[in-house]
């Protein structure tokens, strides 16, 4: 079973846009929702993609993830709860991690958040100029809540760190 550990911030500016080293346009929505589990399917440049269990809420959750058929993934797409999320996820390398800075577009235009994966709690990466208020933990900012629940949290966004 492998581990997600990530932290989450809102970004601040546009200035990590000059070290990017990789950009992925992603598709995903979430066929099941439920308090601390999710079931996610996730498009990657229209040409991969994969289902994703999660079990967990706090900073280290249970994944396991699997690549599937991309026409597969287009059908399951329409049954998802919700909204399908769009976003261009950036990978920016900074020193010894690599953040992954997803900027929204759709329904979420103007939300632009940072997470950084780590290989244990105990890591301290140190934070970017670019980076503002952490958000790690508030449901609100999950991609789980940004599909299942727009109506009600969208107005509780801040787009600003």
């Amino acid at each position: 079973m492998a581990k997600e550990i990530e932290r989450k911030f809102l970004v601040r500016g546009d200035h990590w846009r000059n070290f990017v080293s990789e950009r992925l346009i992603l598709r995903q929505g979430y066929i099941a929702s439920m308090e601390g589990r999710s079931v996610r399917i996730r498009l990657t440049n229209e040409t991969k993609a994969t289902l994703t269990i999660k079990i967990g809420k706090a900073m280290t959750r249970d994944e396991f993830e699997y690549e599937i058929p991309v026409d597969e993934a287009e059908e399951l797409l329409g049954t998802s709860i919700g909204l399908v999320i769009e976003k261009t996820r950036h990978k920016v390398p900074f020193k010894g991690f690599t953040w992954e800075v997803d900027v929204f577009r759709g329904a979420h235009r103007g939300l632009v958040i940072a997470e950084v994966e780590m290989g244990k709690e105990s890591d301290n990466p140190e934070l970017p100029d670019w980076i503002g208020r952490e958000v790690t933990g508030e449901y609100r900012y999950s991609n789980q809540a940004l599909a299942t629940q727009f109506e009600q949290e969208y107005d509780e966004l801040s787009h600003t760190a």
